[in-house]
């Protein structure tokens, strides 16, 4: 069922499944090293001078770090026209695609044997959810115009509100619907989150397709664009590998994707021999072996990004090295990108995240017009 808030807000004040035997425990997560941007392997970057980011025009590599003081544009402008956020949450029940799962509280899973990339899971089952769902509608927005929009994981965000407050009043991206969806519960193998966010199909943009856009649609008088060209994913960790998912195997629905600390590892369950190394697949085989997509990506990497956090020890968790490798692959095939190696930043970064969005949305939108697009 869905289910309205009554609750309108601004940016700034938003603020198969088996039971088996129990697996082993989650083992701790060890704390990742820091990285050193010129590790021999990594791909060749610009260092920027401390405080300072790259254009939002400049494709490659870059290093930035390590202070990261908030962009301006995070900042509250009274002479900025506030959007409207509307919230509501849906129900695991109302899902085809999403009935949910999850796994048991303090259960983890085991590493095959046989496979150390394969994580075998016995704790992992039907479960009910609710989604949070936050909608973002500039204050520039026609009703009933067509109009582009961003689709962000793990929402509500409201550092995405502010952040387009300020760069639609100054013309630096298109007027924009931002929809912050909420996932489905837990992380990573066996549970819903990871379910959604870590399979490598097409299957959870076909949920924001079906499921979600017709509800913001006719709840919010707002017309959403039928074009890829005008649509755009982001996330961060497991919600960044969703974006690209969503773009890889939907380009049809979908052409620019933002990541921050791109969960491009093998975390897909349940396995699939089509892609057995989830996401790492897509440095590993599927960029450098298949045509070109119509893709332009902005990524970000901190230095203390998260390494091998997990019991399956199969040399294929480690955040920064899948985030060099896919910026060696996106240039090896002539993508349009931009990548970001953060000194002094953890995994999903909030104060990175505050210095670098505005210079990411500009980017991710650089090429796109700002006049109203068709349906």
């Amino acid at each position: 069922m869905l289910r309205l808030s009554n609750l309108f807000l601004t940016p700034l004040c938003f603020l198969s499944l088996l039971s088996a035997q129990p697996a082993a425990p989650k083992a701790a997560r060890p704390t990742p090293p820091t990285r050193d941007p010129h590790t021999p392997g990594y791909v060749q970057a610009t260092e920027l001078s401390d405080a300072t980011l790259p254009s939002p025009t400049a494709n490659g590599n870059f290093i930035i770090g390590p202070t990261h003081a908030p962009a301006p544009e995070m900042s509250r402008n009274e002479a900025v026209p506030e959007g409207t956020i509307y919230n509501f949450t849906i129900e695991s029940k109302d899902s085809k695609l999403y009935p949910g799962i999850a796994r048991d509280p303090g259960t983890f899973g085991t590493s095959d044997p046989n496979d150390p990339a394969k994580l075998v899971v016995t704790t992992s089952h039907p479960a009910p959810y609710t989604r949070k769902v936050a909608v973002y509608v500039p204050k520039q927005y026609v009703p009933g115009t067509v109009a582009p929009f961003i689709v962000g994981a793990d929402g509500p965000d409201p550092l995405l509100f502010a952040a387009l407050d300020n760069l639609i009043a100054q013309h630096r991206v298109p007027a924009m619907i931002a929809i912050s969806v909420g996932n489905g519960s837990g992380d990573a193998q066996g549970s819903e989150r990871g379910l959604e966010y870590d399979t490598m199909s097409g299957r959870y943009a076909d949920f924001v397709e079906t499921e979600l856009l017709p509800l913001v649609e006719k709840q919010y008088n707002v017309k959403l664009t039928r074009d890829p060209n005008a649509r755009a994913t982001m996330g961060c960790s497991s919600g960044a590998a969703a974006a690209m998912i969503m773009a890889w195997y939907r380009p049809d629905l979908y052409h620019r994707v933002l990541s921050y600390s791109g969960t491009f590892v093998n975390q897909q369950w349940p396995p699939n021999p089509e892609t057995p190394h989830g996401a790492w697949g897509f440095h590993e085989s599927l960029i450098p072996d298949s045509p070109n997509k119509p893709i332009r990506i902005w990524m970000e990497v901190g230095d203390r990004d998260l390494y091998n956090p997990n019991i399956m020890r199969d040399n294929m968790h480690d955040w920064v090295v899948a985030n060099e490798n896919m910026a060696k692959v996106l240039a090896a095939k002539g993508y349009t990108y931009q990548f970001l190696f953060v000194k002094n930043a953890g995994h999903c970064d909030r104060a990175m995240k505050e210095q670098t969005l505005p210079e990411a949305l500009e980017y991710v939108w650089q090429d796109f017009p700002r006049a109203p697009v068709t349906p």
